[in-house]
């Protein structure tokens, strides 16, 4: 691909009123020894060559183990409903006004599923982008756990992205999932996520964790969250090759999983689950509720609360051992 430093590219006729006032980005794409900032302004595509370290490019894999953690907030299937996150996010004052870090030595857990559906999921990847570096700067920490619709889209299953963004791919003359690969700064920060974390007694799993994946795998956090970042770049006749991809891509692994909500398991079951892996509750989004829940007797917590509609939404809030719902107004409603 050769660019000039700075271009812009008039779209076709047909496109025109469709476009005309439409805007996305940035998009930074690495080429060689330089950094591509793509931007849509008004139906137009303009291109600037940034410094070459105007952003890393090499994201080490995540740390997925934490201890003495002594407030946590969980949030997750955004869907690209920026503009509802934001509202939840500062009402509960994980962030402020101006957008910036306000939760000092907290965890901030995104639950997986900010893609597809919604309008603002770049926004939204930009937000929790720049919010994992402040809130590292302040002895705090943001995870972003990759659920099934990141894989999804990293594996060029395209069918849940907004019209918004075929009208980018378009534009920008790149499948949709070109512009999360291997060459793009996201794309990259992207693949150094996890899957599962453990935050103090705490398992956060965009599915969930079944009797059934535990049956099937070494339950060690960090080797299979290697497994899940190793697979991204494989194809699915690769990972259908051995066992691997019905382990961790079938409806009982951990992005696929909702039988905590659809199997009528009893407690007995999920407790045989929480021992199996070492844990005294799972927090887990993927089946969407009308506001964070809890199951089991406090050991599942459903994180999934619908914010995919654009309506209403709710953050889960942790603190000294205590949970709570962290409403839309930021009223704190605690299980008991």
């Amino acid at each position: 691909m050769s660019v000039s430093s700075v271009f812009s590219q008039n779209i076709n006729d047909s496109n025109q009123n469709e476009s005309s006032e439409f805007s996305d980005g940035p998009y930074i794409i690495i080429e060689k020894n330089k950094l591509i900032e793509k931007l849509i302004i008004n139906g137009k595509v303009s291109s600037k060559i940034l410094r070459a370290n105007a952003y890393d490019t090499i994201f080490p894999p995540d740390k997925a183990v934490f201890n003495k953690v002594k407030k946590i907030a969980a949030i997750s299937d955004i869907h690209g409903q920026y503009d509802l996150a934001l509202e939840i996010l500062i009402n509960n004052k994980i962030i402020d006004k101006n957008l910036n870090w306000n939760f000092g030595k907290g965890h901030l857990v995104i639950v997986g599923d900010v893609f597809d559906r919604g309008n603002k999921v770049n926004e939204m990847l930009w937000l929790i982008y720049k919010l994992e570096s402040q809130a590292k700067k302040k002895g705090g920490r943001v995870h972003f756990l990759l659920g099934n619709h990141e894989y999804m889209i990293l594996h060029k299953d395209l069918r849940y992205i907004s019209k918004k963004y075929k009208l980018t791919s378009k534009l920008l003359n790149l499948d949709y999932d070109e512009l999360y690969n291997k060459k793009t700064i996201i794309g990259r920060w992207l693949r150094s996520k996890p899957t599962i974390i453990k935050i103090n007694d705490d398992i956060f799993v965009h599915g969930g964790v079944s009797k059934d994946f535990i049956s099937h795998s070494d339950f060690n956090i960090e080797r299979i969250n290697e497994l899940m970042r190793n697979s991204i770049d494989q194809s699915k006749s690769e990972m259908k090759s051995t066992d691997f991809y019905n382990i961790y891509y079938g409806n009982k692994g951990l992005i696929w999983y909702r039988g905590y909500f659809k199997d009528n398991l009893k407690e007995k079951d999920v407790s045989d689950i929480l021992n199996m892996i070492n844990s005294k509750h799972e927090i887990v989004g993927h089946c969407s509720n009308k506001e964070v829940v809890s199951l089991y007797n406090n050991k599942i917590f459903g994180v999934d609360s619908s914010i995919k509609n654009g309506k209403y939404g709710e953050i889960l809030l942790i603190k000294k051992g205590k949970y709570f719902r962290g409403t839309l107004n930021g009223k704190k409603i605690r299980f008991k």
